[in-house]
């Protein structure tokens, strides 16, 4: 990451409570799960790392991928991406940033939250998304 990028992100991001490395770790390996099935053309895969939650507000793969493709476009073939800022939220949950290049070729800035599971796993809660001009992969 240039310097530059990184201190624009630390002047747009305060400092918060930091995940530890165990929950930053799981965090980023279910986004990057998630990426990968949908990559790879496994959407029932990648509608598996959602949490109960999201599959109430889409209780079915065809409407978790009309969301996904539609709106959300960006997050589903991204060209490329990196991760940002993380943060432990004092419920538990993870907020993980994302940047990337939508296959547009234009940047995103995707905002993860996971949740910790019953199981102890975690699942993503939330994505918000929003062009980016300021921030360059």
């Amino acid at each position: 990451m240039s310097t530059r990028l990184f201190v624009l992100l630390l002047l747009l991001f305060p400092f918060g409570a930091s995940a530890g490395d165990a929950e930053v770790k799981a965090a980023q390996s279910i986004i990057e799960s998630q990426l990968g099935a949908f990559a790879s053309g496994d959407n029932a895969g990648a509608y598996g790392y959602a949490a109960p939650g999201v599959k109430q507000v889409f209780p079915t793969l065809e409407a978790f991928m009309g969301m996904v493709t539609g709106p959300y476009r960006p997050v589903y073939q991204p060209r490329d991406y990196s991760f940002g800022k993380v943060e432990e939220m004092v419920t538990g949950e993870v907020v993980q940033q994302l940047l990337l290049t939508g296959e547009d070729g234009k940047n995103y800035e995707a905002v993860y939250v996971l949740e910790r599971q019953p199981d102890g796993s975690w699942r993503i809660k939330g994505v918000s998304l929003k062009a980016s001009n300021a921030l360059t992969i």
